[in-house]
């Protein structure tokens, strides 16, 4: 059994009181997470349009326009059943104008589907906003939204504009840095890698072994790494990552809180996680470490400590955002690699590809698949009219397969280069936790890579029904250990 060497990896580049929560809050808060991955099941009626040629189409002057199917692109279901919509992203692509959709049981939106496009918006917060929430909400959940008056008594950065984004962002933004990353968390990264994968070994029987791989390893690596950095026991863990689970596949039968009444299971989810991590920030603040949880638990902005609500939005978001990403894009890239069994060859003979493979793995898997701004003003918008409230749905990963950017889009490629892809964002709301992302990801990456030789798989990947962090929910895979391991 090969023994952990801490350096032999290294991939290159690499609370006060307790205030008593009334159930009202409880459900605010919940209420605010979910806004942000959907509560609510959604309409799965199909538009019905007129074939042409077995392919659907209108025209707007003399353009010819795809008639798309608007719950294609934003439904849970539709992902889980059918995919990621690259077909008809692509046809989107192809449209000088946005194009206006208008599906039943949601608000109606333009999807932004070009790189170019994307950028454009992303670097003009104040004229296309997130503070009216990133995700398009089923009208249904709108309702409970507009309902319930003490929302805004919850602060995620997430869904923050300038300048209160700014102000916010900077609590824990140094400690995110890839220096910091390197000094404070990278023998973690690197014990978690070891580990998963020597778990790997040990199952493989006469050199060869199987496992589900999205929820074996893919789930266990940034859930003991996000643990370790926010405080959480190991005990807790397996608490934590239900809850994670619940919330962010809250529209997927198999992996949503159970009941019939679905307020009441957002208000349990909420006191699950305030009882979680209230326990935490008072621990923190009476007994500050150098760790993230007690960077989070005493922060301040503009010289006031952040409240409760504020405190517990940085914790919830930090981990829930940060573990799902990161667990898609595992499964998502080791996936691919199982299909493309030539490039993970190439990854063995190359193992200085790793940081270049980290970023095609995002692009390829994009698990932040889109996010929602609110236009702020009426506009024009490369000739096109656009009105104050329009949602705007910038489809990441459909940025992340531009033809016009990216060369043969629909290659997996270790070593593309350039690589621009958009997986973690850009602009004012770049993801603050892009660096350990990739200190995550490389560091399994070059655990597998000189312990197992080849990976294929044993049999068909599950997706998840969600549509803005999306990934595979099963992914049975094959593989054979390295005699070296």
């Amino acid at each position: 059994m090969k023994e952990h060497d801490s350096k032999s990896c290294d991939p290159p580049g690499s609370v006060g009181s307790n205030p008593t929560l009334s159930a009202t809050t409880l459900t605010h808060l919940c209420t605010s997470l979910q806004g942000l991955v959907r509560l609510m099941s959604v309409a799965t009626a199909i538009l019905r349009t007129q074939q042409v040629s077995g392919i659907t189409k209108r025209y707007v002057g003399e353009e010819q326009v795809p008639d798309i199917n608007a719950l294609d692109l934003i439904s849970p279901s539709a992902y889980g059943e059918r995919g990621i919509p690259h077909d008809q992203w692509s046809e989107l692509r192809r449209l000088d104008r946005l194009q206006f959709c208008d599906p039943p049981g949601f608000d109606p939106f333009y999807p932004v589907v070009r790189h170019e496009h994307i950028c454009e918006i992303s670097k003009q917060p104040d004229l296309f906003l997130s503070g009216s929430g990133i995700t398009l909400d089923s009208k249904e959940q709108k309702a409970i939204i507009e309902a319930d008056k003490g929302i805004g008594q919850m602060k995620v950065i997430i869904t923050m504009d300038p300048p209160e984004h700014r102000d916010y962002r900077k609590v824990a933004s140094h400690w995110f840095t890839a220096r910091a990353i390197e000094r404070m968390v990278a023998p973690v990264v690197r014990e978690s890698a070891f580990n998963q994968v020597e778990s790997l070994v040990e199952k493989a029987s006469g050199g060869e072994g199987e496992c589900e791989f999205a929820n074996d390893v893919a789930v266990a690596h940034p859930l003991r790494i996000l643990s370790t950095v926010l405080g959480v026991p190991r005990e807790k863990e397996p608490q934590l990552l239900r809850l994670t689970q619940e919330l962010f596949g809250s529209d997927d039968p198999d992996l949503q809180r159970k009941g019939d009444d679905r307020s009441k299971s957002a208000e349990e989810l909420a006191m699950e996680f305030v009882e979680l991590f209230n326990g935490i920030i008072e621990d923190r603040r009476a007994n500050p470490t150098d760790d993230l949880a007690s960077l989070l638990a005493n922060g301040q902005v503009n010289g006031e400590p952040m409240g409760l609500m504020e405190t517990l939005g940085y914790y919830l978001i930090t981990f829930t955002a940060g573990h799902d990403t990161t667990k898609n894009a595992l499964a998502g890239g080791i996936c691919a690699l199982a299909q493309n069994p030539g490039e993970y060859e190439k990854l063995k003979r190359n193992p200085e590809l790793i940081p270049s493979a980290v970023e095609e793995i995002v692009r390829w898997a994009s698990p932040v698949n889109y996010m929602k701004r609110v236009v702020a003003k009426d506009l024009d918008f490369h000739g096109q009219k656009l009105s104050k409230g329009d949602n705007l749905v910038l489809f990441y990963g459909s940025a992340n397969r531009d033809e016009s950017i990216f060369e043969d889009p629909f290659a997996f490629r270790v070593d593309r280069d350039p690589n621009p892809h958009l997986g973690f964002g850009i602009g004012e709301h770049f993801c603050l936790g892009a660096h350990l992302a990739r200190a995550s990801q490389r560091a399994l990456l070059c655990e597998l890579v000189s312990r197992i030789d080849s990976l294929e798989l044993a049999g068909e990947p599950e997706q998840i029904e969600a549509s803005f962090v999306v990934g595979l929910k099963k992914l049975p895979l094959r593989y054979r250990v390295s005699q070296a391991a």
